[in-house]
This record gives C-alpha cells, structure tokens and sequence, in this order.
C-alpha cells in the first residue's frame, strides 16, 4: 500500500474565477482607455461649458470679459493655449557660432 492511496482529490472548480463578458473583449483586459481619448465625464462637462459660452454671448461674452476680467480672461488663455506649438519649417537653416577666436589672424 501506498501513502497517496488514501488521499482523495477533489476538483478545484470552487477556486476557479469566473470570468464576465465576452471572451472577445478580454484580449484587451487591463489596458485602459486609449491614449488622447477623454473620458465621458470631460468630455460632457466640456459640452456644457461650451453649452453655456453659445447662451452667454460666445465671442462678444469672452470679449466683454477680456475688457471687464482681464485676469481671470488671461488665466483662461493660458489654461486653453497649447504650451507646447509646433510648427513645420520650410526652407534652408543657417546656423552660426561665435567662438570668440579671430581664425583671419596670420601667424
């Protein structure tokens, strides 16, 4: 007789996890929401606030604000601006360093 002969296994179904949703879905499980993509949260407060520009007034509200707000105007400036711009230049460049040393000096 054997030591193991009396050990009786029992399948480990009840420590299984069970998994939800469609088995399709799950290749991308665990990676998030796309990168530049909002959420529905932003993206809806931005639709509200974009709402409630068109009632203000639009362009002459945030001019009128420019004038009577100037600060609070400017801080919406720079919260709305890219602080990075990037551009494509065309054309040839030319660079030039200044060493400070004469290099027409004969010697």
């Amino acid at each position: 007789m054997s030591v193991d002969s009396h050990i009786k296994l029992q399948p480990m179904t009840s420590n299984l996890v069970k998994l939800r949703g469609n088995p399709a879905n799950l290749k991308r499980a665990g990676m998030g929401r796309p990168k530049g993509v909002p959420n529905k949260a932003t993206k809806a407060l931005k639709e509200m606030i974009l709402g409630a520009l068109d009632q203000a007034g639009g362009e002459a509200y945030l001019l009128s604000q420019a004038e009577n707000n100037p600060v609070a105007f400017m801080t919406l400036i720079g919260k709305v601006l890219p602080s990075e711009i990037q551009a494509q230049l065309t054309g040839a460049l030319s660079v030039h360093v200044n060493t400070g040393i004469d290099r027409n000096v004969k010697s």
